[in-house]
């Protein structure tokens, strides 16, 4: 079974979604809105690993590569939760009779 979403987590796709109201209004398709959520996720994924480097060349903190490479993990687990919630509704359907 996937994992549940936590409220921080719930508090942020909140915000997120609040923050574009216009693509809602326009009637922005799930698969747009999947994809920003998955650049989004890539684009976590490289800032941490661009706050690694530069710690490993002495030019950062060890604790900003922890809240990056937290944050990351965060996001990266959100994006599992979300495509297991999405394949067990594809397989729902699927199941269900004509």
């Amino acid at each position: 079974m996937p994992a549940a979403l936590g409220p921080v987590q719930a508090a942020a796709a909140y915000r997120t979604a609040q923050a574009q109201p216009e693509a809602a209004a326009q009637g922005a398709d799930f698969g747009a809105t999947l994809r920003r959520a998955v650049e989004g996720v890539v684009e976590i994924g490289h800032s941490a690993d661009a706050t690694s480097t530069q710690a490993l060349l002495g030019q950062g903190s060890v604790t900003d590569v922890v809240l990056a490479v937290a944050r990351a993990e965060t996001a990266l687990q959100t994006a599992v939760t979300l495509r297991d919630r999405v394949v067990a509704a594809y397989q729902d359907v699927m199941r269900m009779p004509i």
